[in-house]
């Protein structure tokens, strides 16, 4: 690592399979990457890009459920590219990190495409919110890049028949249709429920290169059992429990 961090933890996913090193203050993965990567249909051989890849969470997950990709991440913030090459060496998953702003994006990156480009974009619009204290956490939930042009250059680095996978607030799908243009079809969106009955928190949204399949609306998963939380435990349902523990794939139908 090139800089002095704070204090970490190191944090397991996918039921131990895979440890990172987070700070303990800060911007720190949860489940929402994991969900990301596990919607990725991705093959052996095949590149990946992560835009804004943090620590690495979502490509390390991928990269542990599909052996032989080339993965690679671009991350503005130097201390969070620093600890996604960190987490890769220490996991023994090769991805490439790049440190850079995808609004411009590195030489390194401008004449290479992918088959896959996955992203976490931020999810707070800061004209309707407040700042967080952490830099490093504002820099990570904070939008100041719209997603007009997340999606706009996710499209440019993703070769022809590739796709496109997101995870975002489900209020925010609208903001995220708007921005896929004609270059992208085939748009499918799967909304994430806490629990049956309850509205989707998040959404996982895919789209394909030159595709021109119609849009679908996917069924929802549901995260937790029962209708409300009524004990000291996560309580994931049999489908969350293996995408979380066991690293299984979550197909968008």
């Amino acid at each position: 690592m090139t800089q002095t961090v704070p204090e970490l933890t190191h944090d397991a996913f996918l039921g131990g399979r895979l440890t990172l090193s987070q700070p303990v203050s800060g911007y720190r993965a949860g489940v929402d990457p994991v969900f990301l990567a596990a919607a990725v249909p991705a093959k052996p051989t095949q590149s990946v890009l992560e835009l804004g890849c943090g620590a690495g969470a979502a490509s390390l997950c991928l990269g542990l459920r599909v052996p032989g990709l080339r993965l690679a991440g671009l991350e503005r913030q130097a201390l969070y590219a620093d600890l996604a090459e960190h987490n890769a060496t220490q996991n023994q998953i090769a991805l490439t990190v790049h440190h850079g702003d995808l609004a411009q994006m590195p030489d390194t990156l401008r004449s290479v495409s992918f088959d896959h480009v996955i992203m976490n974009p931020p999810y707070f619009r800061r004209d309707r919110g407040t700042a967080s204290p952490d830099t490093t956490r504002e820099g990570a939930l904070g939008e100041d890049t719209p997603l007009s042009t997340w999606l706009d250059q996710a499209t440019r680095r993703l070769s022809p028949g590739g796709h496109i996978t997101l995870i975002q607030h489900a209020e925010r799908l609208p903001e995220v249709l708007g921005a896929i243009d004609s270059r992208l079809g085939a748009v499918v969106v799967k909304p994430l429920c806490p629990r049956i009955g309850r509205a989707a928190s998040l959404v996982i949204v895919q789209a394909r290169k030159g595709a021109r399949g119609a849009f679908r609306l996917a069924a929802p998963l549901i995260l937790h059992k029962g209708a409300a939380h009524t004990m000291d435990r996560d309580h994931y349902t049999p489908d969350v429990a293996a995408i979380l523990r066991r690293g299984a794939a979550l197909t968008l139908d």
